[in-house]
């Protein structure tokens, strides 16, 4: 819950987005609740004399006439009380559903996963009256939806050590995610190796063991603009003497010249299948939401270069279009197994769909 909050918080682009042009929506063409009009009161029979009974006894027995009942005024009926304000309720239609698309593709989820996401909305609700609150539940609960199968923590293998590769554009986040998973990694008891394989960054390899001095997890260097591979050979040799269980490794992220790349992470695949030929048992690709659609494109491009076994979100606190992450859902289907709302080590967290989708919306928990 408290993560949900931050994120909830820190989302508030997205989620102000949202309550904009649902707002603007549902006032195009909607209106308020009025209750429906009531019968004017009856006018009540005068009391008929109770004839020869004593006087004081008809005293007693005829009925008064009752008080009338206080009336409301036309705001009190229109707003149901004092302090309640008016629901204001649109017709879901087909322009209502158009312009639900147009917003959901405002905030990055892609036409395809928009139209789907507003059919499955509208199915068997085309007519009904919906309320602002109403279509953000609705809209909460079919982005779950598609979210749900793609929610998987990173699986921890009884194998040792666990070599997950980490790949990703350069300034995506990657080199902070490695620290901060290393960190919370042996905070849970896991003993952790970092390869700081990026050897053509010194600002990643210093980043790297800021991390690892903070969580005491060995970052493993060479000279600057050495052979990644030939480090990644070394960080296996050590992290199987040292009976480590998980050897993280830093790689590069230079798109602009994709051959080289694809050459770079091969040969690092190459060389610790030497040690084991299984590894690496995870690859990891590391997206910066602020993106927008160009995550979709990377993950293109890093299926290609690298075999992707899952997904982690980073700066969803920095952007407004946070629904990519509900179309590389729909698209892919790659496992996302965290996603991070700041710098500190607690802003990665794993993955829930129906917090994810209550932020973006701006639900409350």
């Amino acid at each position: 819950m408290a993560f949900f909050k931050k994120l909830k918080d820190r989302m508030f682009r997205s989620s102000s987005k949202f309550d904009e042009g649902l707002d603007a929506i549902v006032s195009d063409g909607g209106a308020p609740d009025v209750p429906p009009a009531t019968e004017p009161d009856a006018p009540v029979p005068a009391a008929e004399p109770s004839v020869g009974l004593p006087d004081q006894v008809r005293d007693i027995v005829t009925p008064e006439t009752p008080a009338a009942p206080e009336k409301k005024g036309l705001m009190g009926r229109l707003f149901g009380g004092q302090n309640a304000g008016p629901v204001v309720r649109r017709t879901l239609d087909d322009d209502m559903l158009e312009q639900l698309e147009e917003l959901l593709i405002a905030a990055d989820m892609g036409v395809d996963t928009a139209v789907r996401v507003t059919a499955n909305m509208a199915e068997g609700r085309l007519g009904r009256k919906l309320s602002v609150d109403e279509i953000k539940r609705l809209l909460a609960q079919e982005v779950a939806r598609i979210m749900e199968p793609v929610a998987r923590p990173l699986p921890i293998y009884a194998k040792k050590p666990q070599v997950v590769l980490v790949v990703g554009v350069n300034g995506s986040g990657k080199t902070t995610t490695i620290g901060k998973l290393a960190s919370q990694f042996r905070a849970a008891g896991k003993n952790v190796v970092i390869a700081a394989g990026d050897t053509f960054r010194a600002a990643a390899v210093e980043q790297l063991q800021v991390w690892g001095d903070r969580a005491g997890v060995p970052v493993l260097t060479a000279p600057e603009g050495s052979d990644p591979a030939s480090l990644a050979f070394d960080a296996m040799t050590q992290a199987q003497a040292d009976g480590a269980d998980l050897l993280m490794i830093d790689t590069a992220g230079r798109l602009q010249n994709r051959a080289d790349l694809m050459e770079e992470l091969s040969k690092i695949v190459r060389v610790i299948r030497k040690k084991d030929p299984e590894a690496p048992h995870n690859t990891l690709l590391v997206l910066d939401a602020t993106t927008g659609q160009n995550a979709i494109q990377q993950v293109k491009v890093f299926q290609e270069l690298a075999d992707v076994s899952g997904l982690i979100m980073t700066k969803l606190d920095g952007t407004a279009k946070g629904g990519v992450l509900v179309a590389l859902a729909d698209k892919f289907g790659l496992p996302i197994h965290a996603i991070g709302v700041g710098e500190q080590i607690d802003d990665l967290a794993p993955f829930d769909p129906e917090e994810f989708a209550a932020a973006l919306v701006g639900l409350d928990a």
